[in-house]
């Protein structure tokens, strides 16, 4: 597969166009993005592990029902993904309160749910992305009313494997963000990335935050809370 030229540049990754039809390569970038866009920086290594972790942790999702645009690593940073159209709706998922949830609604972070939330956002750098309700995606034609519960579907089912396997690395999935994507022939797929940058990841024992949350609150230790997560994970699989 050859790679082509950049179609598309976010805060986290770079998309180029391959020589087969169909496919696109990530490229995973070190540069970080908190508040809207209003802080930013660089955590060192970054890419490579979101990038590694993603792959790993699409494969597992895979092997539990829930299809993916994943298709092969290429290397430390680059990945072969199927192409689709993402759907304009970030999916928030919530085991525990912090952050957002935990300001908005005036409660302390560190709440446990009986059952998990879920929240969409519409995915908009200009509208700096409302929440809304499934009405609202339908309203605006954002997705179909079938689309809507598969995604619903999909994502609750990413969080009862995720939550189970983390916790089996000492880690508490308090929460995360999810996107999905159409292929070309409109079946809905998870895509994007999911990774210290997408999840809330805590230690089970001391509640340490080994996250985003670092950088977006200026607590250190960045590097190492990410490499932390991604320690874990690896020994964890050659188990």
């Amino acid at each position: 597969m050859e790679k082509r030229e950049q179609i598309y540049e976010g805060k986290a990754k770079k998309v180029y166009a391959t020589d087969e039809e169909g496919y696109v390569i990530v490229s995973y970038k070190d540069d970080a993005t908190a508040l809207d866009g209003q802080k930013r920086g660089t955590i060192v290594g970054k890419g490579a592990i979101n990038n590694r972790m993603t792959n790993f942790l699409m494969q597992l999702l895979s092997k539990n029902g829930v299809s993916t645009h994943f298709v092969k690593e290429l290397s430390e940073r680059e990945t072969v993904v199927r192409k689709v159209q993402i759907v304009p709706l970030e999916v928030i998922i919530r085991n525990i309160s912090a952050g957002s949830f935990a300001k908005r609604y005036g409660v302390e972070e560190g709440i446990v749910f009986e059952e998990p939330t879920i929240e969409f956002s519409y995915k908009n750098d200009e509208l700096h992305d409302p929440l809304i309700n499934s009405y609202h995606a339908l309203a605006l034609k954002l997705a179909t009313k079938e689309e809507i519960e598969r995604i619903k579907s999909l994502a609750f089912t990413v969080n009862r494997v995720l939550k189970e396997y983390f916790l089996s690395l000492g880690v508490k999935l308090v929460d995360f963000k999810l996107e999905f994507g159409r292929t070309h022939d409109g079946k809905i797929v998870l895509a994007d990335e999911i990774s210290p940058d997408t999840c809330r990841f805590w230690d089970s024992k001391t509640h340490e935050k080994l996250d985003k949350d670092r950088f977006r609150r200026d607590l250190g230790g960045v590097e190492d809370a990410y490499a932390e997560v991604m320690k874990r994970l690896m020994a964890h699989d050659a188990q």
